[in-house]
């Protein structure tokens, strides 16, 4: 049962799509409300960092088993401009958009599994797993 589905992020609306495909996948998946809302935010807070910061990219919703267990993976990807300091990025209350600031390291809370690959100019990738329990 490999799965998988992208949502291209051009406009605010595209958030939307994507927020919902991932909310329906968790459902298809048996993930429990207050999971489906962490993936839910995960994704909307992606999305969202793509629109702002990149203008365009795509984020990927992946059903994935391993080790006798079933997840969703989020993969968002884009051609921006890069993250110029990771760590600081990963820092609560940082924000370049005059933002919470909850962005990455909120990801990064909700999720099971979080990574991060960015190149100055070159752009992001950011891959990130809920596991069912």
């Amino acid at each position: 049962m490999e799965f998988q589905s992208s949502v291209k992020i051009l406009t605010e609306w595209d958030i939307v799509a994507v927020r919902q495909l991932g909310r329906n996948i968790a459902k298809e998946l048996n993930f429990g409300t207050v999971d489906q809302a962490r993936i839910t935010t995960a994704i909307s807070e992606l999305a969202r960092n793509i629109f702002l910061y990149a203008k365009q990219g795509q984020i990927t919703i992946k059903k994935v088993f391993d080790d006798g267990k079933w997840g969703l993976q989020i993969i968002a990807e884009d051609d921006g401009p890069g993250i110029q300091d990771i760590r600081k990025a990963m820092e609560d209350g940082y924000s370049t958009s005059g933002g919470l600031g909850a962005g990455l390291p909120g990801v990064k809370r909700l999720m099971d599994t979080f990574d991060i690959d960015s190149k100055p100019n070159q752009g992001t990738i950011i891959t990130a797993t809920k596991w069912l329990r």
